[in-house]
């Protein structure tokens, strides 16, 4: 297997609202936020669903991966419940090999509402669910062993049990890679990210703002140098300022398409990982893997949802 993906198993919910919905419900455009089911289901139940479709982060760019033909598996928590149903479903029907055996479980399979507003960006509030709740004992060794790269999200780090789950796998992995996922995310484990893009990681994926704010500056240059120092591969989106890939003393950039017609970002980081990996793990260069990343983003930026049809 080529690479295997841990992450939070959530159904996206994708609807469309207007600003004053996001600023009434004391939400912040183009970050995550956390909630209990009730507030889900509270904010849910004014809204009209555009589309469902199984979703999270590390496991967007896992089924990118498949659809480009290469051979990929996904661990994430569900419950045995019908959104557990589906989410399985969508995984196996883009050839993704799922290694969980989901059971009746106490909390449900994990939701996220995606709320695209009609400057195309996207606002994401999720109920973790089950998903947060994934333990060491969820975790395929073998599966782990057996992938080339092994592709963790930061949105699944927590102290407690999915810390463990984060842990075991990492031992048993033969090259690791993540993503900072969210600003938010950084801000709230900055201190045990900068140990883990430091010490553990192989590869890194960041937006400018997740990478300034883990190593506490605004001045990108800063980022260049900190990722000279410690000799890994970070890759880093800079919106339309394009991508680059720091490795060891090796600058590579990538310019942004243009002329695009945006419709939603949801996706567009996820995608654009999955694609770098595509080029990393099929023998490409930097610089080539770089634009393929770009252009799987460019290309789901331009549809509603996190899959390319």
């Amino acid at each position: 297997m080529k690479i295997l993906g841990i992450g939070n198993a959530i159904v996206d919910v994708i609807c469309k609202v207007d600003d004053k919905f996001i600023s009434q419900n004391n939400l912040t455009k183009s970050t995550m936020k956390l909630v209990d089911e009730t507030e889900f289901k509270k904010l849910l139940s004014t809204l009209k669903i555009e589309e469902t479709v199984s979703g999270g982060s590390v496991a967007n760019s896992i089924v990118g991966l498949s659809q480009l033909g290469n051979k990929v598996g996904f661990i994430g928590k569900v419950s045995d419940d019908d959104l557990g149903n589906k989410y399985e479903e969508g995984l196996k029907k883009e050839n993704v090999q799922y290694f969980y055996s989901k059971k009746k479980e106490v909390i449900p399979t994990g939701t996220c509402l995606i709320l695209i507003t009609p400057d195309s960006e996207r606002t994401m509030v999720t109920f973790l669910g089950t998903a947060g709740r994934i333990n060491e004992n969820d975790i395929n060794k073998n599966a782990v062993k057996d992938c080339e790269i092994l592709f963790l999200e930061g949105y699944l780090w927590d102290e407690g049990e999915p810390k463990k789950a984060f842990e075991k796998a990492i031992k048993h992995s033969n090259k690791v890679a993540m993503s900072l996922s969210d600003l938010f995310c950084v801000e709230r484990h900055k201190s045990n990210f900068l140990d883990l893009v430091k010490n553990k990681l192989d590869i890194t994926f960041a937006n400018e703002q997740e990478i300034l704010s883990l190593i506490n500056t605004s001045n990108f240059n800063d980022v260049v140098e900190f990722a000279k120092k410690i000799k890994k591969l970070i890759v880093i989106t800079r919106g339309d300022k394009g991508a680059l890939a720091i490795n060891g003393d090796d600058v590579v950039e990538c310019s942004a398409n243009r002329n695009l017609k945006i419709v939603d970002l949801t996706g567009a980081g996820d995608l654009f990982a999955g694609g770098f990996l595509h080029g990393l793990i099929n023998g490409k260069t930097i610089k080539d893997s770089l634009i393929k990343g770009t252009e799987m983003s460019s290309k789901i930026i331009q549809i509603i949802g996190a899959r390319i049809k």
